[in-house]
């Protein structure tokens, strides 16, 4: 399964639009708390339109508890700009793969960031995208690669 994780997101409407593309490419969502709104919040269920109730979404405490909840031998990865791999190196075909991004304003804290674990966006001209836009170019990453390994294996 492809697991989609927001650590503490600030802003409903990137929420909203990543739960979307959760439910367009069969992930889970994970939201770690604090969240910057709640989850009856008007621009959340905006943005994932009439969608949200469908989306298969987790709300943790903590990032001990959302890892405590994956199988065994999940593939994280930390997607940050400062990550040296480009997202499309990894191999994002596994079972389980863990995608975290971080909040709006701030990066993921080094105290959870494994560094060896990021990867990376190339980007010229900007030094972040938007959340939604970021989560949806790896998550498509991923069943791109996941579509090739079926073939290979069909």
């Amino acid at each position: 399964m492809l697991h989609v994780v927001l650590f503490q997101p600030e802003i409903p409407h990137n929420t909203g639009a990543i739960g979307r593309l959760c439910l367009a490419t069969g992930a889970r969502l994970h939201l770690i708390r604090p969240l910057g709104f709640t989850l009856d919040d008007k621009h959340l269920k905006r943005a994932g339109l009439d969608y949200w109730q469908e989306v298969d979404v987790h709300v943790w405490d903590s990032w001990d508890a959302l890892l405590a909840s994956l199988p065994p031998g999940t593939a994280i990865h930390f997607i940050e700009c400062h990550g040296t791999t480009d997202y499309w190196s990894a191999d994002l075909a596994q079972e389980d793969v863990c995608l975290v991004f971080g909040p709006e304003t701030r990066s993921i804290p080094p105290s959870i960031l494994d560094p060896a674990r990021c990867l990376r966006i190339p980007m010229q001209g900007t030094r972040s995208l938007n959340l939604a836009t970021a989560a949806g170019i790896v998550m498509y990453e991923a069943l791109r690669q996941r579509a090739g390994r079926l073939a290979v294996q069909g």
